[in-house]
């Protein structure tokens, strides 16, 4: 669906965007945003263009009460080219829809969704930022919006995509953050909806975060919640580790979210011609390496922080630093190779990155 096949209503007072030496992350959001509907017996329609601007729901709205809500996170990128990229548009559409699926929403095209994000980052494209480290960030959106309260799926939706140009979205940007590894609090069990990006994913994070964030750390690193041994994710990102000459990413179990940017580590490194394990890693095996020099580093991957190294992990009350608490050989490599997709100053072997205009 080209760009032209969208109505679109022009914000009759547009805003200046922010300087890019200001940014910081999810704070400031563009002139536009798309919408799309869906109601039973007649599907997802009316799609369109609009001013940004607030919605009035009904207080019986029932997302508001059951939470049937899902998005996804993605990115444009302006290289130093001029050209606008976004990367893994399709894989972002096609995720979308699998959390659809765990929150009884009705699937959308994912054609659609991609050319609906595509269509609204060229409207606004005068807000995608230059300096290097910062990005245009773009949320898929579906909320449910039947009134009424009753415990069972929506009969309506609101498909929405809002925007909003981003700096480094950990105060440390690629310095190394330190995480705490939570041994009283659960985030997702296998089953559950730990596979998909719903808001009642990241509800249930906030206690444990806030807890870590007392103690001095950045993020908390979620065990299993059945065992409580083995590793799962990172709060905001999927998490993999360097012991000797392996690098491991705990498995996807149902339980934690199969992140993009995860899945380009992945390739990347294999393509490298690394030893890469996607298997359950207990924190015992993680410790224990960090007390005998064998963890040469760990990082996180997501879209937000792209790759983010961790210079310090708690557990225990112990505090391990990783690499000196510097950024390992390793997770430095992985982070230029997908920035340089993104800002189209490297190689791109995946065909990841399309241009605005392709």
């Amino acid at each position: 669906m080209a760009l032209s096949k969208f109505p679109i209503t022009k914000n009759a007072n547009p805003k200046q965007p922010p300087a890019d030496e200001t940014l910081s992350f999810g704070k400031v959001f563009t002139d536009h945003m798309f919408l799309m509907n869906y109601d039973a017996g007649q599907g997802w329609h009316d799609p369109r263009i609009v001013p940004y601007g607030p919605f009035t729901l009904d207080p019986a709205t029932c997302v508001l009460h059951y939470g049937q809500a899902i998005f996804d996170g993605l990115k444009a990128f302006r290289g130093p080219d001029g050209q606008i990229r976004i990367f893994r548009g399709a894989d972002h559409s096609a995720r979308l829809n699998r959390s659809a699926g765990y929150l009884c929403i009705p699937q959308l095209d994912p054609e659609v969704v991609e050319a609906s994000i595509r269509a609204l980052v060229g409207v606004d494209q005068h807000w995608v930022p230059s300096l290097a480290g910062t990005s245009l960030y773009i949320r898929p959106t579906v909320i449910a919006t039947e009134t009424f309260l009753g415990v069972h799926p929506s009969a309506s939706y609101l498909y929405y995509v809002i925007l909003g140009p981003v700096g480094a979205y950990y105060p440390e940007g690629i310095n190394p953050v330190r995480i705490l590894v939570s041994e009283q609090h659960v985030r997702a069990v296998k089953g559950g909806l730990g596979a998909a990006k719903t808001a009642a994913n990241y509800a249930a994070s906030l206690y444990g975060a806030e807890a870590a964030n007392k103690q001095g750390y950045t993020q908390v690193l979620w065990l299993d919640g059945v065992h409580h041994r083995y590793l799962d994710e990172v709060g905001t990102m999927n998490i993999m580790l360097r012991i000797g000459d392996e690098v491991i990413t705990p498995a996807l179990n149902g339980a934690i979210l199969a992140g993009i940017t995860r899945d380009s580590a992945l390739r990347l490194l294999r393509d490298w011609g690394l030893r890469v394990s996607e298997r359950e890693i207990g924190i015992d095996e993680v410790i224990a390496a960090a007390k005998d020099g064998t963890l040469k580093e760990m990082w996180g991957t997501g879209t937000a922080a792209v790759v983010s190294p961790v210079g310090e992990l708690g557990y225990q009350g112990q505090r391990h630093v990783i690499n000196g608490g510097r950024i390992g050989e390793m997770t430095q490599r992985l982070y230029d190779a997908i920035v340089g997709v993104q800002y189209g100053t490297g190689p791109d072997p995946h065909g990841w990155a399309r241009t605005i205009g392709d």
